[in-house]
Parts: C-alpha cells; structure tokens; sequence
C-alpha cells in the first residue's frame, strides 16, 4: 500500500502529540505494516509536508529513497512485503546520513543485528503500549545523533499486561480502528453520528486503560483481540 498521495487527506494529528515536539526539517520516510499503524503514524506529525514516502512494504520505501535525499526512516519490522531490520540496513547503505527508528512489534532485536552500527533506535511495540513515549524519545534521539533501545529492550524484561473484558460493541470498533478509519469512516460504517463514533472510541480507551488509538489498537494485538 502507498498511502503517499493521500497525505493532505489525513485528519489532523491525535496521537498525544508522539512526534510533535520533534524538530525534521528534511524529507521523512514511513514504512508500516498495515493502513492502522501506517496512517497513526503520518498523522502525528503536524507538518505532513515532511513525509515524502508513506507505505507498508521495503521495496516501495526503497524506490521512494532512492529518488531524492531523506533525513529520517521510521519502520516496523514487520512489513507487509519485507523486512523492516533490512530496509533500514539497505537505506542506510544508500543513505550513510539517514538516521532510523524500527519499531519491533516482535519486542526483539534479531540476533544478526543486535550490534548493526546502522541500527541506531529500536523501539519495542510493549513499551509504545505501556504509555512511556518510546517513540518520542527514539526519534529525538536520533536526530541529536544519539543512539536508543526502548527499555524493555534495555532490560530484557516486557512490562506487566493486563488484558480486559469487552464488549461487543468494543470489539467493533477496536476491528474497525485496526482498520485503519477515522472517527468520521467508523460513524458510517455503524451508522452514527460522528460525535457517537468519538464517544465509542473514547470508552474504548477507557476499557483498555490506553491513552490513543494507537497504544488501543496495539494492546488489542498483544491481548489477541485483533490483528492488523
């Protein structure tokens, strides 16, 4: 997927400001599984004139990265197509000054890259779940040439889970986040206002005991209860 001419259409970012506060002024390249984490991503930064390159597989990322300079790669390490630890190792052969952030949804840093000097932030899904703004720090790291590990990755230990019970209704709209829609796409497709669609999300966050779609929809996938 290529999300990379649809970008003015985004909404507005809602992420608790993940990346807000962190200062690119080059081209951003974004690779995700999946349209959720794809667009959750693309909308927490405020200037979306910066992301030059919004998809879910390397191939598509390394055609983009090979047209023009880009400052910054955030990717996970699972892709739809490919692998997030090798796009960052073959961007950063074509690109020495890239600085990158892979976010391991697999909470691990494969043995045959653990010690890559390529490899400068790592951020475990666990900690992204567990509200300490690993993504944040990550991204800010690296743009002060500074290296990071997440710190279930630092300490080898992944932080307590507790898994609620939900609703039907919960569940709908947990599918349907992962889905990658907005408030306004969920409203249609269970056929209510806008302002009801936000208020089933709001409760959803609450049941979860999350504080955004994404730490939602990322809890959901370690409890078992969806998948992207």
């Amino acid at each position: 997927m290529d999300l990379t001419p649809f970008l003015d259409s985004l909404e507005g970012a809602r992420l608790d400001d993940v990346l807000l506060s962190v200062a690119v002024s080059g081209r951003v390249a974004i690779a995700m599984k999946g349209r959720f984490l794809l667009r959750a991503v693309c909308e927490s930064f405020q200037d979306r004139s910066h992301i030059g390159c919004a998809v879910t597989d390397e191939s598509s990322c390394l055609d983009y990265l090979a047209r023009e300079p880009y400052e910054l790669l955030i990717c996970t390490d699972h892709l739809e197509n490919g692998n997030g630890f090798e796009l960052a190792r073959k961007a950063r052969a074509a690109q020495p000054n890239l600085k990158v952030v892979v976010l391991a949804l697999g909470d691990v840093i494969p043995a045959e890259y653990a010690e890559a000097p390529w490899l400068e932030a790592v951020v475990a899904e666990a900690d992204v779940v567990d509200d300490q703004r690993p993504l944040q720090a990550a991204v800010m790291a690296v743009m002060g040439h500074h290296s990071y590990r997440s710190p279930s990755l630092r300490t080898g230990t992944l932080p307590y889970l507790s898994c609620p019970r939900l609703t039907p209704r919960e569940y709908e709209v947990l599918d349907l986040l992962a889905s990658g829609l907005s408030d306004r796409e969920i409203a249609r497709q269970l056929v209510v206002s806008e302002a009801t669609a936000r208020t089933y999300t709001k409760r959803l966050l609450q049941t979860l005991g999350v504080n955004n779609r994404l730490q939602a929809v990322l809890k959901g996938m370690r409890c078992g209860m969806v998948q992207l």
